[in-house]
């Protein structure tokens, strides 16, 4: 199928894949005089009274702001606003599909952290969460940490942690599998940007003690000097054993390569390289960092892509839809690291012991238990560690 024309027939004959709904009929005057003036002054005048109501009277407690500033969008790079829209539309639908959450796509002319972080802040009177999406870094390190910070409402760049999420519990799976455990292996991350950062992590958080993490000028240590601040964060926190080098040098014995990188950088006589047993998360999109029949002719024994014609593709539709179900329906002030993690082994934990395998360590994008699952982890990782409000 030729999915470049069909989603330009989609777009244009829908004229995009999003628009507003009433919950409400307005066909009497009666129903006119409810929905609007008089009557609608009523509940303007309960909120005034008590802020809070604002959940009870409005759809704010369902509502998520997917915000975009276009700057990093897919494999397309910086192309503004308006050419990033479609994509928001598309994540307001999954949103909505997937786990029942209300959300509105909205794109802002502005390219520097404070002018994206003052029109966040701006609408967040109307929200109950906020998704940041595709905006580049290392802005949105600072744009999401000021605003989790700020705003008393769920902030969550999904480009990071919805994919360190996902990847996440597929290792979780995948080490299950092979019979190795976190604190033990050696990870090997390739490419440290916003999403690599987020994936080294929450990889930290799930109890990983050995990760090296390389750039395109080689491996990340104390001192590495990278002109990049994260980087220098990641070289202190990372790489205990201090290996210098490239790639090659970083994954000699190596348990798990994870790649958010670009095609074709690991190959098969890599791979040899790395240890008995070898996973590999080659994430690039559509080309992946190594093909599966090439990682498993160099001795890979868990394969996964981003890419749904393979075996286990990670896919942050896993995450998101219940994160934020789950993170609305306690009212929570935040999205914790607790509550990523409850949400990485609910993902986890929907493949049981005797369906687990080499090619089945995460759940189909389509499987209906898994926003359920995550929304109820979450609730209860907000309620246990204070963020919930309900």
């Amino acid at each position: 199928m030729d999915y470049n024309k069909a989603a330009l027939e989609m777009h244009e004959t829908h004229k995009g894949k999003v628009g507003i709904v009433s919950k409400v009929e307005v066909a009497t005057r009666d129903d006119l005089s409810t929905a609007y003036t008089p009557g609608v002054a009523e509940p303007c005048r309960k909120i005034k009274e008590n802020p809070d109501d604002v959940y009870k009277y409005t759809f704010k407690g369902n509502m998520v702001a997917v915000v975009s500033n276009g700057t990093a969008v897919l494999g397309l790079g910086d192309i503004g606003p308006e050419a990033g829209l479609p994509v928001m539309e598309g994540k307001a639908v999954l949103f909505k599909e997937f786990g029942g959450v209300d959300a509105f796509p909205i794109c802002i002319d502005a390219h520097d952290a404070a002018s994206v972080i003052a029109a966040c802040k701006a609408i967040a009177p109307t929200f109950g969460g906020i998704n940041l999406e595709d905006i580049k870094s290392p802005e949105c390190f600072e744009i999401e940490e000021t605003l989790e910070r700020e705003l008393d409402i769920p902030v969550f760049h999904d480009d990071q942690h919805g994919t360190a999420i996902v990847v996440t519990a597929a290792l979780i799976n995948a080490l299950r599998v092979v019979g190795k455990k976190m604190e033990d292996v050696h990870i090997v991350l390739n490419g440290p940007g916003a999403a690599g950062t987020a994936i080294i992590k929450m990889l930290m958080t799930a109890g990983a003690k050995d990760i090296i993490a390389v750039d395109q000028f080689g491996t990340l240590y104390k001192g590495c000097n990278s002109a990049e601040a994260h980087k220098n964060w990641l070289g202190e926190v990372t790489n205990p054993r201090q290996v210098k080098g490239g790639l090659k040098e970083a994954l000699e014995g190596a348990d798990v390569f994870i790649g958010v990188s670009k095609p074709g950088i690991l190959t098969t006589e890599l791979c040899k390289t790395m240890n008995k047993d070898a996973i590999v998360f080659a994430m690039a999109n559509p080309t992946p960092e190594i093909m599966p029949d090439e990682a498993k002719a160099g001795g890979v024994r868990v394969m996964a892509t981003g890419r749904s014609d393979f075996p286990n593709q990670v896919n942050n539709v896993l995450c998101f839809p219940g994160l934020f179900k789950g993170a609305l329906s306690v009212r929570a002030r935040d999205i914790n690291n607790e509550m990523k993690l409850a949400a990485a082994y609910a993902i986890a934990d929907l493949i049981t012991d005797a369906d687990r395998s080499e090619e089945n360590i995460i759940p189909g994008a389509f499987d209906p238990r898994v926003a359920e699952a995550v929304a109820n982890a979450v609730a209860k990782a907000a309620r246990e560690t204070g963020v919930a409000r309900l």
